[in-house]
């Protein structure tokens, strides 16, 4: 019997038979318009259909009109072009808390984000219309790192986590605080049609991780705990995010308590498949594992295939356990062909 997208997503979440392998999308803005205007669609539940995706839709509140700023940071960014002119990416350029060296002066001149600077009154409705279109849906994003280096850049971030563990301490649980209400406020306007939310990170680089296992769970730790307690009050799966070579951390982000891992960027140092679904297969579900920096970009459409052959054979052998998706958004120059053959073979090869 044919399932529904939520019926896949969910199964596989909960390590149950799905009658296919379930198929995600990220994609950037441009190469998502691109694809609406080849399938004649003007939204995302028009695109999920057309390309039979099990799309794991998200929905949000945006911030009310009369707020003071137009992101809840204060963040200023400056929009550059792709040197092909295919796309754009938003580079930052000011940190609202970077040139600050104690914790008084942040308190004197910087305002925290708060939960009601957000509209929720039209969730509920989104959240309701995705789900009764067949569909998983998502709310919710807390990052710490993320939302840290926002605030005093990456370089500065790593120097506080090793030197100045007061203004560690500070500046993640005051993140937290508007994070975690936030996250609550979304939930409680969705009244129930919430599947999924986001408790993730970024901790690797191309290489290994970003810092010591030691120091994620010195400032992370009760984070990833208390926000994970909060997703499983609201009976919803937690979906966690994490960029890089960061095959050693897999089993702190499966003790904690993630039902999702994505991306799974397995051509980079440290990965192996067949390991990962031995020890963890039937602890975590798999969230990703298309290479999209070398191969859906760059590669042809055979490429691609044997792609998909890979993930599929080692991560989907039970048929339980694992959504395929891109590593991570498609890039713009992303040929469309490729990106029409990853989804149609995935469906193929896995039925």
């Amino acid at each position: 019997m044919q399932m529904t997208p939520r019926e896949r997503i969910l199964a596989a979440i909960n390590h149950e038979p799905t009658d296919r392998v379930p198929i995600d999308y990220w994609g950037v803005w441009e190469i998502t318009e691109k694809l609406f205007k080849h399938f004649g669609v003007n939204d995302m539940l028009g695109l999920s259909k057309s390309l039979e995706l099990d799309k794991i839709m998200g929905v949000g509140a945006p911030m009310k009109p009369d707020c003071a700023r137009s992101n809840p940071w204060n963040i200023e960014t400056v929009r550059i072009k792709l040197p092909d002119g295919s796309g754009y990416y938003d580079e930052q350029t000011k940190f609202p808390l970077a040139n600050f060296e104690t914790i008084d002066e942040i308190e004197a001149n910087y305002k925290w984000p708060t939960a009601d600077m957000f509209d929720y009154s039209k969730i509920r409705e989104e959240a309701k219309k995705c789900r009764e279109a067949g569909y998983a849906v998502e709310t919710g994003y807390i990052s710490l790192t993320l939302f840290y280096l926002h605030l005093r850049g990456i370089e500065q971030m790593l120097i506080d986590f090793a030197s100045d563990e007061e203004m560690a301490d500070y500046i993640l649980e005051k993140a937290n605080d508007f994070a975690s209400e936030h996250t609550r406020c979304l939930l409680d306007a969705a009244d129930g049609y919430i599947d999924i939310t986001q408790v993730t990170d970024d901790f690797g680089t191309q290489r290994g991780l970003l810092m010591s296992e030691a120091m994620i769970e010195r400032y992370l730790g009760k984070y990833y705990k208390q926000n994970i307690k909060m997703a499983n009050d609201y009976n919803v799966k937690v979906f966690h995010h994490d960029d890089g070579a960061v095959m050693s951390l897999v089993p702190w982000i499966v003790q904690k308590g993630c039902h999702v891992l994505n991306p799974l960027q397995w051509h980079l140092p440290g990965w192996d498949l067949q390991k990962l679904k031995n020890d963890f297969g039937n602890k975590i579900c798999f969230h990703g594992g298309i290479d999209n920096q070398d191969v859906l970009p760059f590669k042809k459409p055979e490429d691609v295939k044997a792609e998909v052959r890979a993930c599929i054979d080692v991560l989907y052998k039970d048929k339980t356990g694992y959504i395929l998706a891109p590593c991570h958004n498609i890039q713009a120059f992303t040929p469309i062909e490729n990106i029409l053959t990853m989804y149609s073979y995935a469906k193929e090869y896995s039925s």
